[in-house]
């Protein structure tokens, strides 16, 4: 079985509702991104998938829906507000955590046909949630 992996980097501002102490509140993080890829052969190439394939769909997605935005809870009432004033929101359904943007991320990646098995989303240096497939 072959593996690759692909790290990637955005910023995002969010909130979580439902009594969540300091993450109440909007906040922003500098989040990693690492997907990983599985198969059991290799392409033409000699790879799973391109590094340059990667960055090219899902990297690129990820710079436009995610990068500098800040997601929100579709209930949120802020969103409509900042809506409004023009800033970068994106309606989620549900909380924004960290577990839910991961398997996003997955199955956006999934749907563009990609090999993925796994992706870790770091919100800081220390805290990180994984989702990969089972």
């Amino acid at each position: 079985m072959y593996k690759v992996a692909k790290t990637l980097y955005f910023n995002y501002g969010h909130r979580l509702l439902g009594g969540h102490d300091k993450c109440s509140h909007l906040h922003g993080h500098s989040a990693k991104v690492r997907i990983v890829m599985r198969a059991s052969k290799l392409d033409r190439k000699g790879m799973v998938v391109d590094f340059f394939d990667i960055k090219r769909t899902i990297g690129d997605w990820i710079e436009r829906t995610l990068d500098h935005r800040v997601i929100l809870n579709s209930k949120d009432p802020l969103l409509p507000l900042l809506t409004k004033a023009g800033e970068p929101v994106v309606a989620f359904r549900g909380n924004p955590t960290a577990e839910a943007l991961a398997e996003w991320i997955f199955r956006k990646a999934r749907s563009m046909k990609l090999p993925v098995v796994e992706v870790s989303l770091w919100e800081s240096g220390d805290s990180r949630a994984v989702y990969s497939k089972s």
